[in-house]
């Protein structure tokens, strides 16, 4: 097999804003999604060939070292014509490469399979050739039973099955309209609920359960391409918060293609489900699903999201087994992995240290239960339990840390400030390394750590490198995220450090700050936005500038900036809005500016139902507050963006002009929300640059 794909590079006038258009990011030639085989032996992989390649291959770990398993170009090329339903999928996990970006195993992960340009693809991992397998159309979601004998995938919303030898090729389950799909995902499951599967296999092969979505009772929403006139409007299927959900249900779908409802539960127990100012005890939501040892399962969630039910499912009759009620006065939050802890009969047990805040279930060996948490806000570790020997944390090194199991096999994946370290371990000693081969930043990170103000809040600033004490007053620029879901102030080696400190080497002292509402800090920290996102975060935001000017008396608090993406252009805007006593200029990329624009799942978490609750609409969105505006403003919107729509900005702007308040705004024609063209992320950056100096004075 040929060598993977390799990009030749010059940098001899390259900058870092190029250098982070080119490398993604520097997400490419960066190793993930990784799988070890329940015997130890195998870790599969997918990673571009350096950190320039936009293809990404199928690399496999064994024996101590990797090899290439695929390489797509030899294939069928790069990604020509992927199918739309592939390219929706792609968008709301925010991939950034083409080639093999996903697959599936069989049990013992001795087969893999996966979709290349629609087509279909299996392989082995003992080194035979890749081949085809015959489609009805282009394939989407492909997945192996755990025998390696059947290969399911969707097409045209279809659910279809082939013999893993390429005879038998037929449909199991076809959509009754054209809104219906069996086996992906509706809008809020993939970008709000992040449900990365729509359809399991059946321990033996014989069934899979399936999830159908129906998006016709959603409202239809136009998006058009301005700088294209002649291109038709694409339509989209999305449930704005207060409006309707898809309809989602499951099917038990067996290979010999009859179906059986799986007779979910309509509505929660009003006896038990938690009043509120808002109640839907209506299941919309289907947070997970899937089998083990003790049969198929599913999570159900209210359209409230106050209650939850576990089931177990009976795969003769459909029947459901209540298992497990959860409830929560705000909204439930769902662990990863702790459905399968539970079914398992394992438990973290009572002596759980009280400061830790745990992230995700990684999987058992044998007894202990390995799991990642924060004992500091800025760091997570990996940790297990056992019964006999208790809590033990397996990760030292300040960073943020993962990793996957799979029989005595641990594969340590370690963000740390110096970098990304990708370690095999056999039974607890290092038996190998699975090569980073991202880009380091022409610009090096110099962030300070600090923890500011009353609520001890984390922050990292970033000073010039030839910056000397007492020289100058800098400037500020704020670039945080500070939306749930996310944390910028971080000891790993996350690409905001470096773009942070590019910016500080422009003569910004940069500050970027973690408040009420991230992850990291516990329950209490993130709820704290319930029913008001926008008050606790901006007041965080606001004291920890205050508190890093009274520290550094080189940081100018007259002439502070805040520019963000998504939730963090959000609150640059609004930080303009409502405090331009501490922020006197604001670039706002990708802001949901009005937030009965944003999907149900996501926004009626926080806010409620914006029929019921308007005030908390009215109090969080930005429209209805332009005419607050007195500093300057950059609007930043890619047209082309499906999540956080145009119609954000579009709103906003007719506000602020209808108020008289002159702004700025930089369309981006054909960009999605996650922004990496060149000529566009790199540019993006200078201009951001050149405001805020124009507007500070700098």
């Amino acid at each position: 097999m040929s060598a993977p794909h390799t990009t030749e590079k010059d940098t001899t006038t390259e900058d870092l804003p190029l250098q982070f258009a080119r490398t993604k990011r520097f997400s490419l030639g960066v190793p993930k999604q990784f799988t070890a085989s329940p015997d130890g032996e195998r870790v599969l992989f997918v990673r571009t060939a350096d950190g320039r390649s936009p293809v990404s291959s199928l690399w496999l770990h064994e024996s101590g070292e990797e090899r290439i398993l695929v390489d797509p170009l030899t294939l069928a090329g790069a990604d020509d014509d992927v199918p739309e339903a592939e390219l929706i999928r792609r968008e709301r996990a925010r991939e950034t490469s083409a080639g093999i970006v996903a697959y599936a195993t069989d049990a013992a992960v001795r087969t893999v399979v996966f979709a290349l340009s629609g087509a279909l693809w299996l392989a082995g991992t003992d080194g035979s050739a890749p081949r085809p397998l015959p489609t009805a159309g282009p394939a989407v979601d492909p997945r192996l039973s755990p025998d390696g004998t059947l290969v399911s995938y969707v097409t045209g919303g279809a659910l279809h099955v082939v013999h893993a030898d390429g005879t038998g090729e037929r449909q199991l389950a076809a959509p009754e309209g054209p809104e219906v799909t069996y086996g992906l995902a509706d809008h809020a499951s993939a970008e709000s609920i992040h449900r990365e599967a729509s359809s399991w296999w059946s321990p033996d092969g014989s069934a899979l359960l399936v999830v159908r979505a129906d998006s016709a009772p959603v409202q239809r929403w136009y998006l058009s391409d301005p700088a294209n006139p002649t291109k038709a409007p694409r339509t989209m299927a999305y449930p704005a918060a207060g409006t309707a959900n898809a309809e989602v249900s499951l099917h038990l779908v067996r290979v010999d293609g009859t179906r059986i409802p799986v007779r979910l539960p309509r509505a929660a127990d009003l006896d038990t489900h938690p009043a509120g100012a808002w109640t839907d005890p209506a299941f919309e939501y289907i947070v997970e699903g899937g089998w083990d040892a003790g049969g198929a399962f599913a999570t159900v969630q209210t359209r409230d999201q106050r209650t939850a039910y576990r089931l177990g499912i009976d795969a003769e009759t459909g029947e459901v087994e209540l298992t497990d009620r959860q409830h929560d006065d705000a909204w439930l939050e769902f662990l990863p992995g702790a459905t399968r802890l539970a079914r398992s009969g394992l438990v973290l047990g009572d002596g759980l240290p009280a400061a830790l805040d745990v992230r995700a279930v990684l999987g058992t060996v044998g007894g202990t239960i390995y799991f990642t948490a924060s004992d500091e806000p800025t760091e997570t570790h990996v940790w297990t339990y056992a019964p006999e020997s208790g809590y033990a944390r397996l990760t030292e090194e300040p960073g943020v840390h993962t990793a996957a199991l799979g029989g005595d096999t641990v594969v340590l994946d370690s963000r740390t400030l110096d970098g990304q370290t990708v370690t095999v371990l056999r039974d607890g000693k290092p038996a190998g390394r699975i090569e980073v081969l991202a880009e380091q930043p022409l610009v090096t990170p110099r962030p300070e750590f600090l923890v500011l103000g009353e609520r001890e809040l984390r922050t990292s600033l970033y000073l010039p490198s030839w910056h000397k004490a007492g020289s100058a007053k800098l400037p500020v620029v704020v670039h945080s995220y500070a939306g749930p879901g996310a944390q910028t102030v971080q000891r790993g080696n996350g690409w905001q450090h470096a773009v942070n400190q590019w910016f500080a080497e422009q003569g910004f002292a940069v500050l970027s700050i973690d408040g009420r509402g991230t992850p990291g800090r516990g329950v209490e920290w993130r709820k704290a936005v319930h029913g008001d996102q926008l008050t606790p975060v901006l007041e965080d935001q606001a004291d920890a500038v205050r508190a890093a000017v009274e520290r550094f008396p080189d940081l100018d608090g007259d002439r502070v900036g805040i520019r963000g993406w998504s939730f963090g252009g959000y609150l640059a805007a609004a930080a303009v809005l409502h405090r331009p006593d501490v922020f006197h200029a604001a670039v706002a990329g990708a802001a949901p500016t009005d937030l009965t624009l944003y999907d149900t799942h996501w926004k009626e978490r926080f806010l409620g139902h914006p029929d019921v609750l308007p005030q908390n609409y009215e109090r969080c969105s930005l429209v209805a507050h332009a005419h607050k505006l007195t500093r300057p403003l950059l609007l930043v919107q890619g047209m082309a963006d499906d999540n956080v729509v145009p119609a954000h900005m579009l709103r906003f702007s007719q506000a602020l002009v209808t108020a008289g308040r002159l702004h700025s705004v930089l369309p981006l024609p054909g960009e999605t929300h996650l922004v990496t063209k060149e000529g566009v992320a790199d540019r993006l950056l200078w201009l951001n640059v050149e405001f805020l100096k124009k507007s500070l004075n700098a």
